[in-house]
């Protein structure tokens, strides 16, 4: 399995996931701020990789801080959590780490300063083994939906690569392999950065699933002509009325869909389900550099001088949604309130 991120001998080691797939080349963060500049130029990426990348280089900076009491470690990691959450701002799994992480400090203030690092340490790893355990279960509860045969589109990378292994969208289609379905998929290349073209085929491949790539403006056409069954994406902030921001793209990917009436499935784990936030017109968009549009590689593709919006995230409604897949099952993005209710029985309104 492909891991994106892990702790190994005391540094943060990150697949460079800008050289795939020509090159699988790693990094070995000893520094905090090398993480935080691995997750700004997109060396990794995939909110739940960035979450778990963020707990790591937070638990690395605790190991150079000279502190000898409780508040000064837990007021200067809180600016070490500043800088992470603002690498990148659509993502709520930095923030949801970050949160954790000081949480897990406040818990223990008690401790020695070493034990107080030690125990930062342990979560980040922490944070890495039950991320790929909730893709495994979101797995589970998304194969149900496909069927022998079927063909899937996917958009963007939400494979093993932007998480701590196995994948959010990519898990119900290996799932499903397991259980002996055949399964196709087709892959959008997804501009500028195009990882779809440059990570998901490359992880569809090794793992043996058959794969195709596509123009970003190919879905529609192979829509209507009936060679697609369904769609399942990833996402980078999910809110309280089941609106999802994810690459942008996806949401013309959904509106395609329910112009040709193909279900749209989101994978979706809990951490990346943000609550405080009522819907997607409130979701922090972020804009990337334009040299991602006019250049490819360093070559220049467009006249010295254009402007350029590059959003690097869209908001889907949830209107386009048929269901959020979840580690705890799969739901209608109506339903997204209900998961935060105290006492809601959730077979009461899992699919």
């Amino acid at each position: 399995m492909v891991r994106s991120v892990e702790w190994k001998e005391g540094k943060v080691k990150i697949l460079d996931q800008s050289l795939l797939p020509e090159e699988v080349s790693y990094i070995e963060c000893d520094h905090y701020e090398m993480v935080a500049d691995a997750i700004r130029t997109l060396k990794i990426r995939g909110a739940p990789a960035i979450g778990i990348a963020s707990a790591m280089g937070l638990a690395l900076a605790a190991q150079d801080i000279k502190a000898k009491d409780f508040d000064t470690i837990y007021r200067e990691l809180k600016k070490v959590a500043d800088v992470f959450i603002s690498t990148r701002p659509t993502a709520v799994n930095i923030k949801w780490a970050m949160q954790r992480m000081l949480k897990l400090l406040k818990n223990h203030r008690q401790e020695s300063i070493e034990r107080l690092k030690e125990l930062l340490v342990e979560e980040s790893k922490n944070i890495l083994e039950e991320d790929i355990e909730v893709n495994r279960a979101i797995g589970v509860w998304g194969a149900q939906f496909i069927r022998d045969g079927d063909t899937v589109l996917t958009h963007c990378n939400a494979g093993a690569l932007a998480t701590g292994g196995y994948g959010t969208a990519t898990a119900p289609i290996l799932v499903a392999k397991e259980q002996g379905k055949r399964v196709r998929v087709i892959a959008d290349e997804t501009r500028p950065v195009l990882q779809g073209a440059r990570l998901t085929t490359w992880e569809l491949m090794q793992a043996g699933i058959d794969v195709t790539l596509i123009t970003d403006n190919s879905a529609g056409a192979l829509m209507r002509k009936g060679e697609i069954d369904l769609c399942i994406v990833g996402t980078d902030r999910t809110v309280l009325n089941g609106d999802v921001a994810n690459k942008i793209g996806t949401y013309t990917v959904a509106v395609l869909a329910k112009e040709n009436g193909i279900p749209f499935y989101v994978a979706a784990p809990l951490s990346s389900i943000d609550p405080t936030i009522p819907s997607g017109e409130l979701i922090p968009i972020e804009e990337r550099p334009p040299e991602e549009v006019t250049t490819i590689k360093g070559r220049r593709i467009a006249p010295e001088g254009v402007k350029v919006i590059n959003l690097a995230f869209d908001v889907t409604p949830a209107r386009y949604i048929t269901a959020i897949i979840t580690e705890k099952g799969a739901f209608r993005p109506q339903d997204i309130r209900k998961l935060f209710m105290e006492g809601i029985n959730l077979s009461e309104i899992r699919l």
